[in-house]
């Protein structure tokens, strides 16, 4: 199903509309897939195409997204909450974050290298996994050729 059939469908359950203004700010967040965009980010994308949109509508729409699970919310640690799309194929799985800490580079790792680790704390302490989120700090390949 298309992305925006998807988002529409949710908000609707939820008794919410899919507004001109929610539908900017997905496809803003869709257009710049990978880039985990901050909330003022998508409000500097929004307001070529929308001028009109102000931030405190970008902040309540970003979180309706989230909070009907169409966005997720990341914290990366550079003080800033960034956003990106929920993967809702099939294989979904959770990805994690390479962080370079000399440029700020995001590196998604697109594979779930702890499902081995998940079965063992389940097994071991008898506790369901629901989520993890997993970052790595260093220093991209980039950067490290100007060390």
């Amino acid at each position: 199903m298309e992305l925006k059939a998807v988002v529409n469908e949710k908000l609707k359950k939820k008794g919410y509309k899919f507004t001109p203004q929610r539908k900017a700010i997905l496809d803003a967040v869709a257009d710049h897939k990978g880039q985990h965009l901050s909330s003022e980010e998508i409000y500097d994308i929004v307001r070529v195409s929308s001028p009109d949109i102000g931030l405190a509508t970008v902040y309540r729409t970003v979180q309706l997204l989230v909070d009907v699970d169409v966005l997720t919310k990341l914290n990366l640690d550079d003080g800033f909450v960034r956003y990106e799309l929920c993967d809702h194929s099939e294989d979904q799985h959770n990805h994690h974050h390479l962080i370079c800490s000399e440029c700020g580079k995001i590196i998604e790792v697109r594979e779930d290298l702890l499902d081995s680790l998940e079965q063992e704390i389940e097994k071991k302490y008898a506790f369901l996994i629901k989520d993890h989120k997993l970052k790595f700090f260093g220093i991209c390949e980039t950067c490290q050729k100007n060390l």
